[in-house]
């Protein structure tokens, strides 16, 4: 970063000096950490104790004054209504804003609150519902704990009021419930998320790995001692926009920012042509996703069936959806079958093996003997990005036209696995998440092409055939 001859001492007009430059210190290594959501990194009880250099006075009237002039006009800044309309927005804003870029968020806020604007009215939605409207955010997880908590807090009968009330809720942890407490209660609860964790270590130069425990106790105290008593939910929605704005990972915008007389990194890097203020926090690199492969078969089903079976609107074909279990990755989300194979596995012969295989245990029907393959072909192969896998599925689409009713096709009631019979028109309009959506367009996609080849091909036919005749 270039050097700022404007970060200057107010009293004396030049960069404060030290006798002695603090050097980073190099923590040990630690094993990299994946990403997740930021209440897995919060300590389980913030610490209160004041453990660093007394607070600067000063910091807070500048950032506050600074965060007045300069917020960003959002929508979940602009709640109406008492405490506990305007807790259940801060609620859902900062969930959806987890691992979640502001400009994404925006829309899928707007339509979450117009559909449930109020805690009462989510608490009677269901899992399914609630996933189709979150479907593309990702993290799962946070919608299913967002209902969970909303059904817990209306049976209750009252919003909880206290950050230490707001943890006994399902899936609310120290940063969301210091961020409702504050912003929605005026409690002085502090906050740490990443944009907070960057201005903090800024501020303080700490150089320690941010992800370890030891560190982010730190974090929390500091922010504990920098909250304003009397402004809490503004000063941390304040350090939350400085991080998102002014001092970014890459390009800090210093010479703006109102409290850059404070930050040590900032005087360490005008000392020093050696140091610079992006040092700060300490870049600890993510572990490797594993690689995971798996075979995905879209099943289209060529055949009307039984009302008191689907729920579809016409005879048009069928897709065959299998519903997640309930626990572990995309728990409860509905997806084409789906059956992971080993690496050396992944060529078109022994996928086709592994997807009979297991449509034959997930349904009661052999594939090849109560039914007729009309196509079955290869569509391509589609890489997802999960924080921790990297997830490459190979396509294939297989129309069949059944010789049984599809009531036939399924098993007992006590499988865990669900199943879902629908049309393209409903799945269309279906929350599927977006690895998924994607196998589905390029399905779609592959569908409209070989339609469109055919048709290509009985024209020509039909051009021949006359010119025979003539």
């Amino acid at each position: 970063m270039a050097k700022n001859p404007e970060a200057t001492d107010n009293r004396r007009g030049r960069p404060p000096t030290r006798s002695r430059r603090p050097q980073p210190r190099r923590a040990k290594a630690a094993p990299a950490v994946s990403s997740a959501d930021i209440e897995d990194l919060a300590p389980s009880v913030p610490g209160a104790a004041a453990t660093a250099a007394a607070v600067p006075a000063a910091l807070r009237p500048h950032l506050l004054r600074w965060y007045d002039a300069h917020r960003r006009d959002l929508p979940w800044r602009r709640a109406s209504g008492g405490e506990e309309e305007r807790a259940y927005a801060v609620w859902v804003s900062e969930v959806m804003l987890q691992q979640t870029r502001v400009p994404v968020v925006v829309g899928y806020y707007e339509r979450w609150m117009a559909r449930w604007p109020t805690v009462r009215s989510l608490a009677a939605a269901t899992q399914e519902e609630v996933n189709e409207m979150w479907a593309g955010l990702g993290y799962y997880r946070r919608a299913r704990f967002l209902l969970e908590g909303a059904k817990q807090i209306v049976e209750k009968g009252e919003f909880p009021h206290t950050a230490s009330a707001l943890r006994e809720v399902r899936g609310i942890g120290d940063y969301t419930a210091g961020a409702i407490a504050s912003i929605a209660f005026n409690e002085a609860a502090p906050v740490v998320d990443g944009n907070v964790v960057r201005v903090i270590s800024r501020l303080y130069a700490i150089a320690d790995n941010p992800k370890e425990s030891s560190t982010m106790k730190r974090f929390w105290e500091l922010a504990g001692q920098l909250v304003d008593p009397l402004r809490p939910g503004d000063f941390n929605q304040a350090m939350m926009e400085l991080g998102a704005t002014l001092c970014s990972k890459t390009k800090p915008g210093c010479s703006g920012c109102p409290v850059k007389s404070h930050c040590q990194a900032l005087a360490l890097s005008l000392e020093s042509s050696s140091v610079q203020v992006t040092d700060y926090p300490r870049v600890v690199p993510k572990a490797k996703p594993r690689s995971d492969f798996a075979a995905v078969c879209v099943v289209q089903i060529a055949q009307g069936l039984g009302e008191e079976v689907t729920d579809t609107k016409g005879n048009d074909d069928l897709l065959l959806l299998i519903k997640r279990p309930e626990e572990g990755l995309l728990a409860g989300l509905w997806e084409f079958p789906l059956v992971l194979v080993d690496e050396g596995k992944t060529d078109l012969l022994n996928r086709r093996k592994a997807m009979d295989k297991y449509l034959t245990k997930l349904l009661s029907n052999d594939v090849g003997w109560k039914s007729d393959v009309i196509l079955r072909e290869d569509v391509g192969e589609h890489v997802h990005i999960f924080s921790h896998i990297r997830l490459t599925m190979h396509v294939e689409l297989m129309i069949i036209n059944l010789k049984d009713g599809v009531d036939r096709l399924c098993k007992k009631e006590d499988e865990s696995t669900k199943l879902k019979f629908a049309n393209e028109s409903s799945v269309d309009s279906m929350g599927l998440t977006s690895g998924i959506r994607k196998v589905y367009n390029m399905v779609k996609a592959f569908k409209e092409k070989r339609l469109s080849a055919s048709e290509r091909s009985q024209v020509s036919t039909r051009k021949r055939s006359r010119r025979s005749k003539q």
